[in-house]
């Protein structure tokens, strides 16, 4: 009976899984098919991009601030406080700038998406669309993937470059200048360090806006479904970011190596 019930779980694992990824196929072969939808993108653009701005921007400082401090009283009793601007662009921009902006977005914008395409499923507009002949994943999932696509990338530089101020503000507090601050830059910094935290959101992007789709268009139950997708959508987005990124690091160290 136990092995009746695990198989019964394994398959509709696998049977999620399948469907996932045969969504995400899908969405990525219809981005450069016609019509585009540019107004449809622009208003997601604008709702996922613009309006986790100031989240990112409050969580990149506090968190630069917090990774100077910390680096500060690790380096203070080797007399190594010169590099505290490197530590703190290196980890920021490489790993905690891409996972943390990653998250906010994935808890704010993921249960958005979630929740919009959730409540246009219980209520029917979806089947409505579909009989009219409209492509559900061209008009629904294509921008919303498309603004994420780009939309999670400015938002980490955002994240990255007011982390840094962070950690030079945190620093000035300790008679560190700016010369020396910013001279520790380049001599943990490398060029693949730039590409991997740009990397990184693209893929996190997409992960948010596949994940919250799918979860949105398989929505059922009326409200009560609704939120518990969203919740779905906003745990399952954290667990495949924090996955995803073990293994982009893996990839971009076998680069390196």
């Amino acid at each position: 009976m136990n092995f009746a019930a695990f198989d019964k779980v394994l398959l509709i694992f696998f049977h999620e899984l399948q469907n996932y990824f045969t969504l995400a196929g899908r969405t990525f072969v219809r981005i450069f098919r016609r019509p585009f939808y540019y107004r449809e993108f622009a208003i997601q653009f604008d709702k996922l991009g613009f309006s986790s701005l100031f989240i990112c921007t409050l969580t990149g400082l506090f968190s630069g601030m917090v990774m100077a401090l910390q680096s500060l009283i690790q380096l203070k009793p080797f007399a190594a406080t010169s590099y505290v601007g490197g530590m703190v662009a290196v980890t920021m921009i490489k790993e905690l700038g891409p996972v943390l902006a990653a998250l906010m977005v994935a808890g704010r914008v993921g249960s958005a998406i979630t929740a919009e395409l959730g409540t246009m499923m219980v209520t029917e507009q979806v089947d409505a669309m579909r009989v009219e002949g409209t492509d559900i994943i061209k008009r629904l999932v294509v921008p919303r993937f498309k603004a994420m696509l780009l939309a999670l990338p400015l938002l980490t530089v955002v994240t990255d470059v007011v982390s840094v101020l962070g950690g030079y503000i945190m620093s000035a507090g300790y008679n560190i200048n700016p010369i020396m601050y910013i001279s520790g830059l380049p001599q943990f910094m490398l060029f693949q360090d730039l590409i991997e935290g740009v990397v990184k959101p693209a893929v996190f992007g997409a992960i948010i806006a596949i994940t919250g789709c799918y979860v949105g268009l398989n929505t059922k139950g009326g409200a009560e479904g609704v939120g518990a997708a969203a919740k779905k959508a906003v745990v399952l987005s954290s667990v495949l970011i924090l996955v995803s990124d073990f293994f982009l690091a893996k990839i971009f160290l076998v680069f390196r190596g």
